[in-house]
C-alpha cells in the first residue's frame, strides 16, 4: 500500500505533537471514540502538522503506532491572503482553500472592509478559525498544517512582497506568492496603486469564491 493511500484509507487523521509517542487532546478524543465511534485495532493515522505522520491502530487507550514513521516535504507555499467575508462564509473559505491545499491564509483589513474583528476579540476569533483549518486538514488527510494569520492592514501584507490584487481589470495570473482578494466593495484607487492587479476571470466574485479561484489557479501556475 502506498503512503497516500494508507492515508485515505485511514479511518481517521489526528494531529498529535509526537507520533513517534501520540497522544489525543480530549477534544480529538472524543471525536475519535464518541463521534466517529471508532473499534479496537482500525488503522488511523497520526500526524504531526510539520510533515511527519504514521500509522496506528485505534485503542481506547489512544492510538498505539504500528507503522514507520514518513516525512513529507512541504509543499511550496504561495499565501491566499482575504477581506474577512459575513457570516459563516469566513468558516467555508477556510475550510476549502485549506482542503485544497494552501500553505498560509492571511485576513486582511481593506478600505472597504465590512467585517471588522475588535482588538479585545481577535485572539478567541483566532484560535477558533485555527480549530476550523484543523479539522478541515485532518479530514483532507493533510500533513502539513497551514498557518492563519491576521487580520493586518492591507499595507502590511503588500510591505512583505509578491503580493498581487485581485481585481477583474487586472491581467491573467500568471504567477504569484501572495494573492491579496478585497472586500465586496472591492479595492480602492488607492490601495489598485500599491502592487499589480490579477484577474481571476470575468464574473464578480464573493470574496471566499474569489479566494478558492486564486488558490486553484496558483496551483496551475
Amino acid at each position: 500500500m502506498s503512503e497516500r493511500t494508507a492515508l485515505r484509507a485511514s479511518a481517521a487523521h489526528v494531529f498529535v505533537d509526537d507520533v513517534d509517542h501520540p497522544q489525543l487532546d480530549e477534544r480529538d478524543e472524543h471525536h475519535l471514540a464518541r463521534v466517529l465511534r471508532l473499534r479496537d485495532g482500525e488503522v488511523v493515522t497520526v500526524g504531526d502538522g510539520r510533515g511527519s505522520w504514521r500509522t496506528a491502530r485505534w485503542h481506547k487507550s489512544g492510538p498505539i503506532v504500528d507503522g514507520p514513521s514518513v516525512t513529507v516535504p512541504a509543499p511550496p507555499t504561495v499565501t491566499i491572503a482575504a477581506a474577512i467575508p459575513k457570516g459563516d462564509r469566513l468558516d467555508w473559505m477556510v475550510q476549502k482553500l485549506v482542503e485544497v491545499g494552501v500553505m498560509c491564509i492571511v485576513l486582511v483589513d481593506c478600505r472597504r472592509s465590512v467585517v471588522r474583528w475588535q482588538p479585545e476579540r481577535r485572539a478567541t476569533q483566532l484560535d477558533r478559525l485555527r480549530r476550523v483549518g484543523r479539522d478541515a486538514a485532518m479530514q483532507s488527510r493533510r500533513v502539513w498544517l497551514p498557518t492563519i494569520d491576521g487580520p493586518v492592514p492591507l499595507g502590511d501584507v503588500v510591505a512583505a512582497g509578491g503580493a498581487v490584487l485581485a481585481d477583474p481589470d487586472g491581467d491573467p495570473l500568471t504567477t504569484a506568492t501572495t494573492v491579496v482578494i478585497g472586500p465586496e466593495g472591492g479595492f480602492t484607487a488607492e490601495e489598485l496603486e500599491l502592487a499589480p492587479a490579477v484577474s481571476l476571470g470575468e464574473p464578480i466574485l464573493r470574496v471566499e469564491t474569489a479566494a478558492l479561484v486564486a488558490a486553484i489557479l496558483t496551483r496551475s501556475v
